[in-house]
C-alpha cells in the first residue's frame, strides 16, 4: 500500500516505543489498525460506488466500443467465434431430442427424429470402421512381427558368403 520496506517499518516501530512508551503501544496500533480498517472500508464503498455510477451511465459500453475501435480484427473475430460456437450448439443433430417439445404428427417432428436417427448411425458405422480398421492394422503387423522373427530363426543356420574359403588355392603358392 505504502511500498514500506522492512528497515522503515523497523525505524518507524522504534521511533513510536520511543515517543509512546510500551505501555501506550498497543492501544495506539489497535487504533491505527481500525483507523487503517476505516479507510479501507471507505475505499472500496467509493469504488463500488464508481462502478455503479459508470454502469448506469453507459461508460463501459463507451469502453467496449473504443476497445473495439482500437482492435477492429480481434472483436469481430470474438464476434465470429461467439457465432459458430452458438449455431453449432443450434444444429447438433446428435443431441437428444425431447419428444415433447414438437406437436405429435408434425413434418418437423417427423424430420428432426429422422435427422438424429441418420446421425446415431454415421456415427455407429464411423464406429465400426474404426475398429475394422485398428484390427486389420494389428493384424498386418502381428504377421510382419512373425516373419521378422522367422527371418531371426533362419538367419543363424546359413554361413555367410563375406567369408573367405578356408583351403588354400592353387595360384598363391610361389615358385621356387
Amino acid at each position: 500500500m505504502f511500498d514500506l520496506g522492512l528497515t522503515e517499518i523497523l525505524v518507524i516501530g522504534v521511533v513510536a516505543l520511543i515517543v509512546v512508551g510500551p505501555k501506550d503501544l498497543p492501544v495506539m496500533f489497535r487504533n491505527v489498525g481500525r483507523f487503517v480498517g476505516k479507510a479501507k472500508g471507505m475505499a472500496r464503498e467509493f469504488s463500488s460506488a464508481m462502478n455503479d455510477a459508470a454502469d448506469e451511465s453507459g461508460v463501459r459500453d463507451v469502453a467496449k466500443g473504443l476497445k473495439a475501435a482500437t482492435n477492429p480484427v480481434g472483436t469481430a473475430m470474438d464476434g465470429v467465434k461467439e457465432a459458430a460456437q452458438e449455431m453449432a450448439k443450434s444444429i447438433d443433430p446428435t443431441k437428444s431430442i425431447d419428444p415433447t417439445s414438437f406437436k405429435p404428427g408434425t413434418e418437423t417432428g417427423k424430420m428432426a427424429v429422422e435427422r438424429a436417427l441418420e446421425a446415431k448411425k454415421i456415427q455407429a458405422a464411423t464406429a465400426r470402421a474404426a475398429a475394422e480398421r485398428k484390427a486389420r492394422e494389428a493384424s498386418e503387423a502381428l504377421a510382419h512381427a512373425e516373419a521378422a522373427e522367422a527371418a531371426v530363426e533362419v538367419a543363424p543356420e546359413q554361413p555367410s558368403s563375406a567369408e573367405p574359403a578356408v583351403g588354400p588355392s592353387e595360384g598363391s603358392e610361389a615358385k621356387t
